[in-house]
């Protein structure tokens, strides 16, 4: 167990489930210490994670010590299976959200928990104690006959029920202690509702037939999904397929939209403030997930998030933000909650993101590389996306020579970075090859002059012809792991020289010694070192691999999947020295660039 004085598990302790509307993290000792209802960026109703006194959890666990856990995925789904084994006997928790076919649309909203024992007896200790608005708030706790209770805040409300006895144990807080022998089946549920619906509708117990038909029907509705990849390599399937379902539970299934991350301020470096909240949607992240999951063979998504963003932009760049929520708002302020300590003691706690009126030029050219990468696997292009689409174009061919916050969002003052502007090339780039191809009306001439402008300022002022290598920013000698993107979008080849320095030089300035990388080393202004960034070293093996050196790209791979746990998810950094998780978690942006990494290591 954990420290008296620190009871905040490591991050990688921790399991996701979700039903592409929400998500939870349940703890390896079958604790639910984070979730938001009803949707990824709604208050927390478990939010333990952040503060550990206040923020609530619901837990089931072996009641006493001396007891071991052991966690996976039943196969091809995101339903997490924990074993308890005691002296007694062995048992198991079944954690999943519930799906069923059409619940884009009307989700059950309901987190299930199944406990099953397996050999002898196993006394078990349930505790559910709902604090919801990150903790803010203690419910006020009615009994709706037996073993059926809801808790009630404000605009929000879960209903806990299923067959375990259930009882106030205190003012706020609800439990129960069973012994569960060998062959028989207990069921928590808990289904969000809103409070007026339980004034004018009473709840009424869900039978534990139907509880388990959700189960069942759950585990099939992961398994169908999980049979529309196209397999990379069979060595490295199963985990890039991990990530895929890491990446569609990310989704949210109303929009389109994929959330970067299920949590918020989960920090970079413990104790300190870098602390983000990343249950928002990226124009990059998601673009990079769609790409991904489009290379497994999930064209829906892909198509999804392109017509998301279309919307969410109102058709025109001028209104184009880097991020959006999940429903499409734009207005995502950040502020800060004081009175949570944080994971570990690292505040502040934020919500929202401040990052989303930041310009960041890249986005450009990621929204016309996935149109392109959409019509190059034989799709149409119709004319309302093509006027939005040109409209975009002609925002990067305008301000491509503008200071921006770049790929990392720095907090600074702009700058001009070398993979912003080539991005925006690619923007041009792409713009021009879609509209050959598919005989649109479009200003090419024009784009190709800027095109080539773009080109020629990024050669002559993010290259630095002494080393051997681009640099992060103009004028500037520091280096950055997002120049290793910059074949991704066909800039320049894997196999070219100045890439080939490129790549050497970060591996030289910003490698760890073992294959994992730093973004960059220069002050941020931020408190505190943060870890190496995952993804990065990701990108490192799809260089690799384009560049021939196939056996270090796979003792790279292996390095990186080794920071993940041993459930396949990964965080957004790590700290070697510490060997262990930093950031939110599970990360998309990771998750997407182990998928391009098996896949880039699969066809080589």
């Amino acid at each position: 167990m954990n420290d008296q004085h620190d009871p905040y598990p490591p991050i990688e302790d921790y399991g996701l489930i979700g039903d592409c509307h929400t998500a939870a993290l349940v703890s390896r000792h079958g604790s639910i210490d984070w979730c938001c209802l009803p949707r990824f960026d709604s208050g927390s109703c478990f939010g333990r994670l952040l503060g550990w006194e206040q923020g609530g959890y619901c837990k089931i666990a072996p009641s006493g010590e001396g007891w071991s856990a052991e966690r996976a995925y039943l196969d091809d789904t995101m339903v997490l299976a924990t074993s308890f084994e005691t002296d007694a006997g062995l048992a198991r928790l079944i954690d999943c959200f519930t799906m069923r076919p059409g619940g884009a649309d009307q989700p059950h909203r309901q987190l299930l928990r199944v406990i099953e024992c397996e050999r002898g007896e196993v006394e078990l200790l349930v505790e559910v104690v709902p604090r919801f608005d990150y903790g803010e708030v203690h419910p006020w706790l009615r009994r709706h006959g037996e073993r059926l209770w809801s808790a009630t805040a404000g605009d929000d409300a879960v209903v806990i029920g299923g067959d375990l006895p259930i009882v106030a144990t205190a003012e706020h807080e609800l439990g129960a202690s069973v012994t569960i022998r060998e062959g028989e089946r207990a069921r928590l549920s808990l289904s969000y509702r809103r409070p007026e619906s339980i004034a004018n509708e009473p709840p009424e117990p869900i039978p534990a037939e139907e509880l388990d038909h959700r189960l069942d029907a759950t585990i099939t509705w992961w398994r169908s999904w999980s049979r529309g990849a196209r397999r990379t390599a069979e060595r490295d399937a199963a985990g890039a397929q991990r990530s895929a379902m890491v990446l569609k539970a990310l989704t949210h299934a109303p929009t389109g939209a994929i959330a970067a991350a299920p949590t918020t301020s989960l920090p970079e470096a413990v104790g300190k403030g870098r602390n983000w909240d990343y249950r928002y949607s990226w124009i990059r992240d998601s673009a990079f997930s769609v790409r991904s999951l489009a290379e497994l063979g999930y064209e829906a998504e892909s198509d999804g998030f392109r017509r998301f963003v279309e919307r969410s932009a109102a058709g025109s760049a001028d209104e184009l933000q880097i991020m959006f929520g999940l429903g499409g708002e734009r207005r995502l302020q950040e502020f800060e909650i004081p009175e949570l300590e944080g994971y570990r003691g690292s505040s502040p706690v934020r919500v929202g993101n401040g990052a989303a009126k930041q310009l960041q030029l890249d986005a450009y050219g990621e929204l016309v590389n996935q149109t392109w990468r959409w019509h190059r696997r034989g799709n149409t292009l119709n004319d309302d996306h093509w006027k939005f689409l040109s409209s975009v174009i002609e925002t990067a061919a305008e301000r491509w020579s503008e200071p921006d916050a770049g790929l990392w969002e720095l907090r600074g003052e702009p700058r001009h970075f070398v993979h912003s502007k080539a991005m925006c090339w690619a923007a041009l780039a792409r713009g021009i090859e879609l509209a050959e191809e598919t005989g649109r009306n479009a200003p090419v001439d024009r784009w190709a002059r800027t095109r080539d402008e773009i080109r020629s300022a990024v050669e002559e002022q993010g290259y630095d012809a002494k080393r051997g290598t681009f640099v992060q920013a103009f004028g500037a000698p520091e280096l950055d792991s997002a120049l290793l993107l910059l074949p991704t979008f066909d800039f320049l080849d894997y196999d070219d020289e100045r890439m080939v320095g490129t790549v050497k030089a970060v591996r030289e300035e910003l490698d760890d010694g073992t294959g994992l990388l730093w973004r960059y080393h220069l002050d941020d202004g931020l408190e505190g070192e943060e870890g190496t960034f995952l993804a990065c070293s990701f990108w490192l093996v799809e260089c690799l691999v384009g560049q021939g050196e196939v056996e270090e790209a796979r003792k790279v791979f292996e390095r990186v999947t080794a920071t993940g746990n041993e459930l396949g998810l990964f965080s957004e950094e790590f700290a070697p020295d510490a060997d262990r998780m930093l950031g939110n978690f599970p990360q998309g942006l990771t998750h997407l660039a182990h998928i391009g990494a098996a896949v880039s290591l699969g066809d080589s």
